[in-house]
C-alpha cells in the first residue's frame, strides 16, 4: 500500500470464527451498574451507542461506530462515541485493542468466549479463531514454568488468502 499515515486508506475487515453470540443482558447490567456507581444517567443516546456497538461486528473503531450510530441519529457526536467507548472499557464490557493499524478499536469483553486474531499486514483484515491446541499448549507452557495464566492476548500477523492472491496476479500481469 503506497502513501499516507500507517492504516490510511486501508478497508478494514472482519471475520469471526467464533461459534455462539454473546449474551448480551449481562453487558447491559454491568454497564448500568457502573454507570450507577460514578453518578452517569443512561441517554438516549448513550443507549443508541451501546446498542449499535453490540450489534456491530468486533473490532470497531471509533469511526466506524460513529458512522453506524449517525445512520440513525445524525445529531451525535464524536465526543460522545468516543466517551461512550471509553465508559464501557472503564465498567469491563469493552475491550480496547491496537493491531497496528494506528487506530484503537474495541470488541466485547466476552470472556466466556475466548479468541485469538491473524491479522493481516496488507488490507488490515482481522480474523478471529478459536484453536484448542493453542490453548492447551499456553496452560503447559505456564505450567512448566511454575506461572499461573490469567488472560493472554495472541496475535498472529501476515497476509490473508485475497492479498496473497492478488499479489500473484499483479506479479503475473507485470511478467508478461
Amino acid at each position: 500500500m503506497s502513501g499516507g499515515a500507517k492504516g490510511e486508506g486501508k478497508v478494514h475487515a472482519y471475520e469471526d470464527r467464533r461459534h455462539e453470540p454473546p449474551h448480551l443482558d449481562h453487558f447491559r447490567a454491568t454497564l448500568q451498574a457502573y454507570m450507577g456507581t460514578k453518578g452517569l444517567r443512561s441517554t438516549d443516546q448513550r443507549r443508541l451507542i451501546v446498542e449499535t456497538f453490540f450489534r456491530s461486528p468486533n473490532h470497531v473503531s471509533i469511526e466506524e461506530l460513529l458512522a453506524q450510530v449517525r445512520a440513525e441519529d445524525p445529531r451525535v457526536g464524536y465526543a460522545t462515541v468516543y466517551r461512550t467507548l471509553k465508559l464501557m472499557a472503564e465498567s469491563g464490557i469493552a475491550y480496547e485493542r491496537q493491531f497496528g493499524d494506528g487506530l484503537t478499536r474495541y470488541e466485547l469483553a466476552d470472556d466466556e468466549a475466548h479468541h485469538d486474531h491473524l491479522i493481516c499486514d496488507e488490507c488490515g483484515r482481522i480474523t478471529e479463531f478459536e484453536e484448542p491446541e493453542i490453548e492447551r499448549l499456553q496452560e503447559k507452557v505456564a505450567a512448566r514454568y511454575g506461572f499461573e495464566l490469567r488472560n493472554h492476548k495472541h496475535e498472529l500477523h501476515g497476509i490473508c488468502p485475497d492479498c496473497q492472491a492478488a499479489a500473484k496476479s499483479q506479479a503475473a500481469a507485470s511478467r508478461g
